[in-house]
């Protein structure tokens, strides 16, 4: 940061979940001298989070987005991530399964079966598997003391 002084409009953002780590060096006036507390989601946001991590994943039209919000109550923007992470690969390998059972009915070459080749998409069921393996990464305990 030194030599940054000749810059006017020049900001440094740091962030991090463990402060009290932070050397005092780093946070003493002049240099990253106020600390700022961003909560976790709220529920706009944690339906906001989920709505772009899966922005551009095939999800069934029955997965309610608002009630999947709900669900991660505590949860951080990671681990939303990485439910939903979690719910993409179930659904991938559930249509590699259904692929390789797809072959093994094709057994002879000649015989051309005419069978839909499915896009995965990710149903309740595979964020309802996700949901059952989720953490949360934030304990009360860290919040309290961040508060």
């Amino acid at each position: 940061m030194d030599g940054a002084g000749a810059k006017k409009n020049l900001f440094f953002i740091g962030a991090t979940n463990r402060p009290e780590i932070l050397d005092e060096a780093l946070i003493r006036p002049g240099r990253l001298d106020q600390l700022i507390y961003i909560p976790l989601p709220d529920k706009v946001a944690r339906f906001g989070i989920i709505k772009a991590v899966l922005r551009k994943s095939p999800v069934a039209a029955n997965v309610n987005m608002d009630f999947l919000a709900d669900q991660c109550e505590g949860f951080s923007g990671a681990d939303m991530t990485e439910m939903c992470q979690r719910a993409t690969k179930a659904a991938i390998r559930e249509s590699i399964a259904a692929e390789e059972d797809r072959k093994k009915l094709m057994t002879n070459e000649d015989e051309v079966m005419e069978m839909e080749d499915p896009v995965p998409v990710i149903t309740r069921a595979h964020f309802e598997e996700a949901m059952a393996n989720a953490r949360r990464s934030v304990t009360e305990y860290d919040l309290n003391k961040f508060e």
